[in-house]
């Protein structure tokens, strides 16, 4: 096992080299080969080298914009050179007299008291390397420490971000969850009074519309628990580890229990819903919860999006033997084609949809957690307008 970066020499030779090699076995013999024939010709010509593991040091080679191992690149004296590939040491043979005379001459050519201010004139974008002992191995730390700088320059940006959009959940939560909780509150307020005078028949409510009220609560502290999660779940960022709990799951009494849940919400807008859910499909390999919040939230933007009067379809095939595809469209104004695949980016919202509610995490949720049971979901156009989101699940064997 080689060293992540290992200097096989301390001249204060002016060639510096620098061998990329990578932990294959495969390329062992071919890179012994290779440092086997740069031993032979440093008792020729004295140079410096560094040998560098791509694996432990990825920034060097994204630095040096490597695309093949192992790699042999002379930094020393300018211009730069790459030699890859399995005819590494052909190459070298044909380049060494050439890289020895050009270190020769540059060594002759160079002052040291002038060395620095002719050098200043090279491009930004070259490693500069002073011909000195440790030059090769202060570069490459100038180079980490450039790329450590750039990583938490990003880091911060992506904190700020974060920061920025917390205060406006914060303010938003206050607003958004104000219309529910309102409605919930009015609901239990009502009944609360009628159990107070229900021996004095002041206002003594039907059964019909006990339920009806106790429903709309239901529902309403349900659309703040939804919307609650989605803001705890936007602010973890892209990397939401989500514990799943996939178990044997029927699909179609999971779809009835959830129309049954919001079939009062359909009826704000007078819209039509259609489903074609077989009941013979087979079972898929779920975890319940999360389906159930992926349903949720297709549903929602389906209702949101559809105009007044408006038809929501829900359908589910049996696509393949491995899996399930389920499909939520409407006839509302559709996605463009532009941006379907932008759409289930963390907090990305169209710009019609700027003034609407939301926080612009519902689909990167679903697109998580889909991921997550190794689905896949997309959307497309439906057939007579509007948008049609699909997502599939792994059928349980």
């Amino acid at each position: 096992m080689h060293a992540a970066i290992e200097k096989l020499t301390d001249s204060e030779a002016s060639l510096q080299l620098l061998l990329f090699i990578d932990e294959r076995p495969s390329s062992r013999k071919h890179i012994h080969r290779i440092r086997s024939y740069l031993e032979t010709l440093r008792a020729d010509y004295p140079f410096e080298l560094m040998v560098v593991s791509v694996g432990e040091h990825p920034y060097l080679a994204e630095h040096f914009r490597l695309v093949a191992t192992p790699a042999l690149i002379k930094i020393h004296p300018l211009p730069r050179q790459t030699l890859a590939g399995s005819s590494l040491i052909a190459q070298l043979k044909s380049c060494w007299i050439r890289w020895q005379r050009a270190a020769e001459e540059y060594q002759a050519q160079q002052p040291k008291e002038i060395e620095v201010s002719e050098r200043s004139s090279t491009a930004s974008s070259d490693l500069i390397l002073p011909a000195t002992r440790g030059s090769l191995a202060s570069s490459i730390e100038l180079i980490q420490l450039t790329d450590e700088i750039f990583r938490l320059k990003q880091e911060k940006a992506e904190l700020l971000e974060q920061l920025q959009f917390k205060d406006q959940v914060m303010s938003m939560l206050a607003h958004d969850l104000r219309s529910p909780l309102t409605a919930a509150s009015i609901a239990v307020d009502t009944l609360e009074l009628e159990q107070k005078h229900k021996n004095s028949h002041v206002s003594e409510l039907t059964p019909a519309l006990k339920a009806r009220l106790f429903e709309q609560a239901r529902n309403q502290f349900r659309a703040m628990d939804k919307l609650i999660y989605d803001i705890l779940q936007s602010t973890k960022g892209s990397t939401v580890d989500f514990k799943l709990h996939p178990r044997k799951l029927a699909l179609a009494p999971l779809f009835q229990d959830i129309l049954v849940q919001i079939r009062e919400q359909f009826q704000v807008k007078s819209q039509e819903l259609e489903t074609d859910i077989p009941q013979n499909l087979p079972f898929v390999y779920a975890d319940s919860e999360l389906v159930r919040q992926v349903i949720l939230n297709l549903l929602d933007n389906a209702m949101k999006y559809t105009p007044e009067g408006g038809k929501i379809q829900v359908s589910i095939l049996h696509r393949t033997a491995q899996k399930i595809q389920v499909s939520i469209c409407d006839n509302g104004p559709g996605i463009p084609e532009e941006n379907r695949d932008r759409i289930f980016e963390d907090r990305f919202r169209l710009e019609r949809d700027e003034a609407k509610e939301g926080y612009g995490v519902g689909l990167s949720l679903c697109q998580k957690i889909i991921r997550a049971h190794y689905g896949r979901i997309w959307v497309d156009s439906a057939t007579k307008g509007g948008g049609c989101f699909h997502f599939t699940l792994p059928i349980y064997r």
